[in-house]
């Protein structure tokens, strides 16, 4: 087989691969429970390489979670439930459903109407497929699986919908406050099992700050990581010009390197 730019010759090998007798071995024996954990992994890896601007990597890792869909179409397939032709009808035909004021008679709707609208489109599929319950939460429908922080946002604004929300940004710093004396208080105590929840309690409203000023916290996060690893980085590199390593430095003296790394970040002109 060729490479392609065809998506059909993608489907075309993972039937090969998936074949019984002639295909690989790995993938014959995956389903869709196996999968999903690359499927995640493929996403994140997509997000990595946005972050980072590069693009190259980041056209890859399309292709890598493209796979993803054509390799659970494929399964599906084969048990006779749909395929891949299916999933991208059905996808289409969402989109278009869910954009009358792109391609039916609405128009001219701002933003935040866009939104609502959305959100009736949303109920109205529900409610024609049986799925929505009228005795159902507003929270229902986020699912289990996503990261934490993402999850707690997608809570949080269904729950703001309602009118349950603060008004400001700094009324959520309050609470972080509050959740961060809380804290204290269980470490004061000794009570494990509250120092989790507290703790949990602060990530949830550092979360709703981020939602209230419109960042991403999963995005804020992954840049907080990004700085500590260059700024250890740099403390590994000056120790390593003396030939030492850092579990052989003082605390103090890698606190100092580390206040280096910053101020010099803080001199670099900003792209």
């Amino acid at each position: 087989m060729q490479p392609s730019r065809d998506a059909g010759r993608l489907v075309e090998i993972m039937a090969v691969l998936r074949n019984p007798e002639t295909g690989c071995a790995w993938d014959l024996e995956q389903t869709f429970e196996t999968i999903v954990p690359y499927t995640i992994e493929e996403s994140y890896e997509v997000a990595d390489a946005v972050a980072r601007g590069d693009m190259n990597n980041l056209k890859e890792e399309l292709g890598d979670l493209l796979l993803q869909v054509v390799f659970q179409a494929r399964i599906a397939e084969e048990r006779n439930l749909f395929d891949f032709g299916g999933v991208v009808e059905a996808i289409t035909a969402k989109m278009i459903r869910r954009h009358p004021h792109v391609f039916g008679a609405a128009r001219d709707l701002t933003p935040d109407e866009v939104k609502a609208l959305w959100e009736k489109i949303k109920r109205g599929e529900k409610s024609a497929n049986g799925s929505l319950d009228p005795e159902e939460s507003i929270l229902a429908g986020i699912p289990l699986a996503l990261p934490g922080l993402t999850r707690a946002v997608k809570l949080q604004t269904k729950a703001s919908s309602v009118g349950f929300d603060w008004n400001n940004a700094r009324l959520v710093i309050e609470k972080i406050r509050e959740e961060t004396d809380e804290i204290e208080a269980a470490l004061d105590a000794g009570d494990a099992a509250a120092i989790t929840g507290e703790i949990g309690d602060l990530l949830f409203s550092a979360a709703n700050l981020a939602r209230h000023v419109t960042a991403d916290p999963e995005a804020a996060i992954r840049l907080s990581n990004a700085k500590f690893e260059r700024r250890f980085r740099f403390i590994e590199e000056e120790l390593a010009r003396d030939g030492r390593a850092p579990g052989t430095a003082a605390l103090e003296e890698m606190e100092e390197l580390w206040k280096t790394a910053k101020a010099r970040e803080q001199t670099q002109p900003k792209p």
